[in-house]
């Protein structure tokens, strides 16, 4: 699929920003008064801005509203209950840490579940779509929800949670590229079962079915060279894994705490273009881009 930008922020931003949430309805870190609201003013800037990023990319923003009523069966309607329900539960909780020198343990549980469930959402979104089998895998969720909590954690200033939780979510890093190179061919998707043609044997295209551009290709078709890949995958691994684990082991600053976050951030985005770049839509079968 083509990477768009403001997908890529929204899911790179709104997973740290949900992942700080999450720990910050724990207690982690146990701070109060202004300290806990430069906390929660991060949190929320990454949460809502990520949110805000993703209505770029709709067809029809104005009528984005509408998701909500679709929740029976919608991923993304799913998504904007959890997200506005973890915001608002947060927000209270927030109220009481800030100003009140109160800490609303149940209210911080259940901002912690929604702000996990939105993540959970939002993989959804694109685990479900069986026309691009690199995403359609259990994988996919656990890479949004392992990347979420190593970045929450080390957003949050927990270094030995933060620590795990990196190496965990580069495992899962690892496993979902191995196995999404070999999905599509796994998948059983060719252009015979594409075009219902493929029990008369073996299916060729005789010419592209357009002589130019149109939305499926601009949207749906991209195809990444493999050494770039590789080249990205290097980057994006040592950025997002790598460099913060190091960091993290030398002697705490908080000039390195926060370049460990950055390096986190740049390797993240850079994961997340690929994640989106390299999704290959069943749909290019007919354009013999696959």
């Amino acid at each position: 699929m083509h990477p768009a930008p403001s997908v890529i922020i929204f899911t790179t931003l709104s997973g740290l920003g949900f992942g700080l949430l999450f720990f910050l309805g724990l207690g982690l870190p146990d701070v109060s008064g202004w300290v806990a609201f430069v906390f929660f003013a991060i949190a929320y800037a990454l949460a809502v801005g990520g949110l805000m990023a993703s209505t770029f990319h709709l067809g029809h923003p104005e009528r984005a509203m509408k998701a909500f009523t679709q929740w029976r069966s919608s991923w993304l309607s799913r998504e904007g209950w959890c997200a506005v329900i973890a915001l608002i539960v947060m927000g209270l909780y927030a109220i009481g840490v800030v100003f009140l020198g109160q800490r609303w343990s149940l209210l911080g549980w259940i901002g912690t579940l929604f702000s996990l469930a939105t993540v959970f959402t939002t993989s959804m979104i694109y685990t479900q779509l069986k026309t691009i089998p690199r995403w359609n895998m259990n994988l996919t969720p656990a890479m949004f929800i392992s990347f979420s909590l190593a970045g929450g954690a080390l957003l949050a200033g927990q270094t030995s949670i933060a620590l795990p939780l990196l190496l965990i979510a580069a495992l899962v890093q690892v496993l979902y590229w191995k196995k999404g190179d070999t999905a599509l061919a796994e998948s059983g998707t060719d252009l015979g079962t594409a075009t219902g043609l493929g029990d008369r044997g073996t299916v060729r295209a005789f010419e592209p079915p357009h002589t130019g551009t149109n939305y499926l290709l601009r949207e749906f078709v991209h195809v990444v060279g493999r050494k770039h890949a590789e080249k990205l995958r290097i980057i994006s691994f040592a950025l997002a894994f790598v460099l913060p684990v190091v960091l993290l082991l030398l002697p705490f600053s908080h000039f390195l705490a926060l370049l460990a976050v950055a390096s986190h951030l740049a390797g993240v985005a850079t994961s997340r273009w690929l994640f989106f770049a390299q999704a290959e839509h069943v749909v290019g079968l007919y354009y013999g881009k696959r």
